[in-house]
């Protein structure tokens, strides 16, 4: 059973779902994305877990109000906010591409809403040794939406990723719906990617907070040396944390839901009860 409920904070309502009923997991979603990022493993997690997924401000259903000032410390309250709706103080806390950099942004300011955190392949690309390059991409992509319109500038970031057609397959029909509709891919080029890809994560706080955080990537995307996944091992070394290898690619949560699940939940048992 999937029981859904809204909150409002700062001006805008925020959609979510929880599924089970064990300890709370909350797993944030990244561009372009909503709840239904995590349907499939929600679905099998939540045997041993709460799991709480939302739609992000701004994006599906989720309320998008005029004027957008984008701001990854917003979106990070937002996501202690979707957790005490749901009933919690604290939780578990997983994040793909860009939720993973809200989740760093969460272990910075608010430790106290973080039991463990798990970040998967966060884009900051300011700690890569080849930064300037990426930075300039990112607002290579952002002025081409301005200049031949977002299909082109979605393109063009798409190629970046290098995404398995697997993975698209497998996407949840209602999902691939509401994203469209809500036209999440606009926003995210126009306003979370640039915000996002210039966020340099507090280290020095985030260690001191004492926050336990596992980082993480995709098989798939080490090897390829993708740059979204190359940010995980110098954080691991950067927070002297430990370095998670999962199944797959930037998004095999979706054409690899069992495997991807398994690796996640044995994360999990790692952590102190």
């Amino acid at each position: 059973m999937v029981k859904s409920g809204r909150v409002k904070t700062e001006g805008d309502e925020l959609y979510y779902e929880i599924r089970g009923e064990g300890e709370p997991l909350l797993m944030i979603s990244g561009g372009n994305g909503d709840a239904g990022f995590y349907s499939y493993v929600a679905d099998i997690l939540a045997d041993e877990y709460q799991v709480i997924t939302y739609d992000r401000r701004g994006n599906s259903r989720s309320t998008r109000n005029d004027p957008q000032n984008f701001e990854v410390s917003q979106q990070a309250r937002d996501a202690v906010a979707v957790l005490e709706a749901a009933g919690h103080q604290s939780a578990y806390i997983f994040g793909n591409s860009g939720g993973a950099v809200f989740a760093l942004e969460l272990a910075a300011r608010h430790p106290q809403s973080v039991k463990a955190m798990v970040i998967h392949e966060p884009p900051v690309v300011r700690m890569l040794p080849d930064s300037e390059k990426w930075q300039r991409f990112f607002a290579g992509v952002y002025r081409t939406s301005f200049r031949f319109g977002i299909q082109m500038a979605s393109f063009k970031f798409n190629l970046s990723l290098s995404i398995p057609f697997s993975a698209f397959k497998s996407v949840p029909k209602d999902f691939q719906k509401r994203v469209t509709e809500a036209s999440n891919e606009s926003f995210l080029i126009r306003y979370e990617m640039i915000p996002s890809v210039n966020y340099m994560p507090d280290i020095e706080r985030i260690k001191q907070n004492g926050v336990k955080i596992f980082a993480a990537a995709g098989r798939m995307t080490l090897d390829k040396g993708k740059y979204y996944g190359r940010t995980a091992p110098i954080l691991a070394e950067k927070l002297d944390c430990e370095l998670v290898t999962f199944p797959g690619h930037h998004l095999s949560f979706f054409d690899m839901p069992q495997e991807w699940a398994a690796v996640l939940r044995d994360v999990l048992h790692k952590v102190p009860g």
